[in-house]
């Protein structure tokens, strides 16, 4: 529309023009080769136009006559390119298809014409994968990673090659070259972590950690959880060699994560070891208000070495008095009552869990307290009971339940802290027969039992926990 526009304005302006001239008459006189030529200015200024336009198609005839050569070299390369990509698309989605063949002869076709074009070495990678052929694949790859347009591209397929593979060492190396071309790389970032996690390079993990929650990967606070559950590994790792070491980094744990139990074992032990028992004290009072477990109670009656069993039990009841109406505490507290021979506590404590259905630990105390107090009937039966209770809380993992620690998950190997929690999967253990509980209540007797009988100690039929793959439980300290 605006071209028929711009059209009719210019004939408009033309027909302007001649109508000017005409209204306005004069003669031209030409002198060419000695003669001389007089004609009308309407006619010359027609004439010279004519020539123009004359001048103008010639001109333009013998460009297209001295252009065809590069014409028609232009118009076969344009159809072999043409060809080309119609042969890349069709292997691309022969590849899709699982086509070995079709994918590596169209490959083969494209790259005869387009070897400049990513897609082509994209194609071959895909046809030679498909064949088995892993040489070709890591050569292509290698390629690729030349490029500085396909770098990244190159950089991940070594790095899903080298990880199928089992090379650790390359993958990781792959990984962080394209996770320091681009620190927003989600792939590159998670295959370094994932990496560094296997190989429980639990430092750098946490580092790579960090870098995610700054780049907005994860959010920052499970970055936090997630890092601290490394360093508290770490921690773990070293704790025998290097109790100084441990302790900080125990410390930087808490400060990501002030819940995180293992943290807080770690650099209670470290303060008891070194004699510090009052920043130890503080340090299990601060995390138990946050995260009642056994293991830091058992810490706080430990903690002054050489002491009775009255001074563990007041440091407990201390401990558990910020937690009075909890499982943990009650249970904490009733053991210590039992070494102190304070039954009248012991019993007081458990009994608001006592009815119906008390959990596995509770009927193994109440079993102490009436073998302590001589009724061998009754302690009998709470051992009994404690059989098919309800099972008590464990470290849980993707619904693997461990009584160590872990920070990675036994089942896939990501990032995911044990959680102190009863485990949701186990199954119903059924009601053993008469005999079968009768020798069950024996092996969970107590040792005093055990001596008077003589009978040698014996142990009870659970099966063998799962693997640890994160690090080897520490030894715990006794004063």
């Amino acid at each position: 529309m605006i071209r028929m526009i711009w059209r009719f304005a210019l004939l408009v302006a033309v027909a302007v023009f001649f109508s000017w001239l005409a209204d306005r008459p004069g003669s031209v006189t030409v002198t060419w080769l000695g003669r001389q030529y007089e004609m009308k200015l309407f006619v010359a200024v027609a004439l010279t136009i004519i020539l123009i336009v004359a001048l103008s198609f010639l001109w333009s005839l013998l460009r297209r006559v001295l252009r065809s050569p590069t014409a028609a070299r232009e118009f076969f390369r344009f159809r072999k390119h043409r060809k080309a990509y119609e042969s890349l698309s069709k292997g691309i989605v022969a590849a899709g298809a699982g086509d070995a063949h079709a994918a590596s002869r169209h490959a083969a076709i494209a790259a005869n014409t387009l070897s400049d074009e990513p897609l082509v070495n994209v194609l071959a990678a895909q046809a030679a994968q498909l064949k088995g052929d892993r040489e070709s694949v890591k050569r292509i790859f290698e390629t690729m990673a030349k490029d500085p347009e396909t770098e990244l591209m190159g950089l991940r397929g070594l790095f899903s090659e080298a990880r199928q593979s089992g090379d650790l060492v390359a993958a990781l190396q792959h990984a962080e070259k394209a996770l320091a071309r681009n620190p927003r790389l989600p792939w590159a970032s998670t295959a370094v972590l994932q990496v560094q996690a296997a190989r429980k390079l639990w430092l750098p993990a946490a580092h790579t950690l960090e870098q995610q929650g700054r780049s907005g990967l994860i959010s920052r606070a499970d970055a936090a959880r997630k890092r601290a559950a490394l360093i508290t590994a770490e921690a773990l790792a070293i704790e025998d060699e290097n109790r100084t070491r441990a302790l900080d980094l125990a410390l930087d744990a808490l400060r990501l994560d002030p819940a995180l139990v293992p943290a807080a074992s770690i650099a209670a032990r470290s303060h008891i070891a070194s004699g510090n028992v009052r920043k130890a004290q503080k340090l299990l009072r601060a995390t138990w208000a946050l995260a009642p477990h056994p293991d830091l109670a058992e810490l706080m009656a430990r903690s002054v070495t050489g002491d009775g069993p009255e001074a563990r039990f007041e440091r407990v009841r201390d401990l558990v008095g910020a937690s009075p109406d909890s499982l943990e505490g009650a249970c904490a507290l009733a053991k210590a009552a039992v070494a102190a021979r304070r039954l009248d506590v012991a019993r007081a404590a458990l009994s608001p869990y006592g009815a119906e259905r008390p959990p596995a630990r509770v009927c193994a105390l109440m079993g102490e307290i009436e073998d302590a107090e001589g009724d061998k009937g009754k302690a009998r039966e709470w051992f009994a009971r404690a059989i098919h209770a309800p099972r008590d809380p464990m470290w849980v993992s993707d619904g693997v339940a461990s009584p160590r620690w872990m920070p990675l998950s036994p089942v896939t190997g990501e990032i995911v802290p044990s959680e102190w929690k009863v485990p949701f999967d186990m199954l119903p253990v059924e009601p053993p027969e008469a005999p079968a509980a009768e020798r069950v209540a024996e092996i969970a007797a107590p040792a005093a039992v055990r001596e008077a009988t003589g009978e040698p100690p014996k142990s009870l039929p659970f099966d063998r926990p799962p693997d640890d793959p994160g690090v080897d439980a520490p030894e715990r300290i006794d004063g």
